[in-house]
């Protein structure tokens, strides 16, 4: 009988550690990549965090995008975003990890199949 309570104490210990060091994805994140024709691109992820979900927006060239089916678990990130370009409808589903150092590494697939990452900084 001590055993069990042990471990469930033990559980919920454990639980209550990993919501205390979620990191804090929360504000605003810059990333620059390359683009078509050598140009570089500049993309911003605007995040708010509640608990395990993530809200907000991806801004790029056509505009602010909002974040879908965002959670958040420790330092990894996930959600996805939903365009329209010439009629068609296409999800890009987004992963990463936020760094002690300000840094966001992101990765994504795009509508053709290539994996793209990319390294935010976040604005202060």
């Amino acid at each position: 009988m001590k055993r069990t309570l042990y471990a469930c104490v033990a559980t919920l210990l454990l639980g209550m550690v990993s919501l205390v060091c979620a990191a804090d994805a929360t504000g605003k994140w810059v990333a620059e990549m390359p683009g078509r024709g050598g140009n570089a691109m500049k993309m911003t992820f605007t995040f708010k965090v509640e608990g395990s979900t993530l809200t907000g927006t991806v801004s790029g060239r056509n505009g602010d995008t909002p974040i879908e089916n965002g959670k958040i678990d420790g330092n990894t990130i996930t959600f996805e975003v939903t365009r329209s370009f010439n009629g068609n409808t296409f999800t890009t589903k987004y992963s990463g990890k936020v760094g002690e150092d300000n840094k966001l590494s992101l990765s994504w697939a795009t509508p053709n199949g290539q994996t793209r990452e990319a390294t935010a900084t976040r604005e202060q």
